[in-house]
């Protein structure tokens, strides 16, 4: 089967059939900080995450910048690359654990984007371990006005890569916020990074084998990211002593490859790669010029003939 040409249920084939047009997304800050930094769980963060929380590609400051200011401001930056004039727009809140408040202030910030006449979609990237009944109950009122994602960093299912990572919680924790989530009704999004110190490939797929499987009752989507290694972070330090394996664009290809197939075709495939700030990247640099990442995967994917839900190939 194929989506818009493509061997996969990507995002933009699942968005264009919903809204007859793209959906572009527009990263926004929300002032949040994260149980792994203010003391509660940890004071450092995941060992890869940015001084920024992951939300490097946010338009301005909170304390600068309403939420509505943001939608403007990344409106504007995005414009100039938008292939399709009519196309609406996904509020993402990506920096932080953007659930990680009262829920007096979450209402007020989330009900900015989702009401914004250019929004169709509020994302929320959070954690499972931040997700209690209040604010369940609050998506699940936002998730009447327009669709609610929420996208879970799950990142892989080994308990040691989980501790190297800090993680911060247990893979029943993920299991039990993708059970309120699916409950609720909200649509789920797990993040899974390739390449973690210390996984190898069977380790790798073991994992998406897992979100395969929850994808018959559990997520929705898949963001497939590969390990940036960014600089002034912990995993930078670990790069330097030389205990990050380096992986080649070839490589990576045909892990991407490999995961796809194993995904059912309902699981939309939000992301095959990650955006890092190039001024940030250590490696791989290849990464960096994401055009060339993708094509190369289209190129290989026809090479092997592989569709998404093939695993009898793999």
């Amino acid at each position: 089967m194929f989506w818009n040409e493509k061997p996969y249920h990507s995002l933009d084939y699942e968005m264009k059939k919903q809204y007859g047009h793209k959906v572009y997304k527009l990263a926004l800050e929300a002032g949040m900080t994260c149980p792994n930094r203010d003391g509660t769980l940890g004071s450092k963060g995941c060992i890869f995450c940015s001084s920024k929380g992951s939300g490097d590609f946010a338009e301005g400051t909170f304390s600068h910048c309403s939420i509505t200011e943001q939608i403007e401001a990344s409106k504007k930056r995005v414009e100039g690359k938008m292939s399709d004039k009519n196309g609406t727009y996904i509020a993402y809140f990506q920096s932080y654990t953007n659930t990680y408040a009262p829920v007096s202030y979450l209402r007020d910030i989330f009900t900015q984007a989702i009401t914004h006449p250019d929004v169709s979609i509020l994302s929320i990237a959070t954690r499972p371990d931040c997700l209690p009944n209040n604010v369940l109950l609050l998506l699940q009122e936002l998730n009447q006005i327009k669709p609610v994602w929420v996208e879970l960093g799950l990142q892989t299912i080994h308990e040691t890569t989980a501790q190297y990572i800090r993680r911060g919680y247990s893979l029943s924790a993920f299991e039990q916020a993708c059970k309120d989530l699916k409950e609720a009704g909200l649509t789920t999004i797990a993040h899974v990074i390739l390449g973690l110190p210390g996984e190898n490939r069977d380790m790798i797929l073991e994992t998406v084998h897992y979100l395969s499987h929850l994808s018959t009752d559990g997520i929705d989507g898949v963001k497939l990211h590969l390990l940036h290694v960014l600089k002034d972070t912990d995993l930078a330090k670990d790069y330097e002593k030389g205990l990050v394996p380096y992986v080649t664009l070839e490589e990576y290809t045909d892990l991407i490859i490999d995961c796809i197939a194993r995904f059912p075709p309902r699981t939309v495939i939000h992301r095959l790669t990650g955006d890092a700030p190039k001024q940030l990247l250590l490696s791989p640099m290849w990464s960096g010029n994401k055009k060339r990442v993708l094509n190369t995967l289209t190129k290989r994917l026809k090479e092997r003939g592989i569709c998404q839900g093939d695993r009898y190939l793999v």
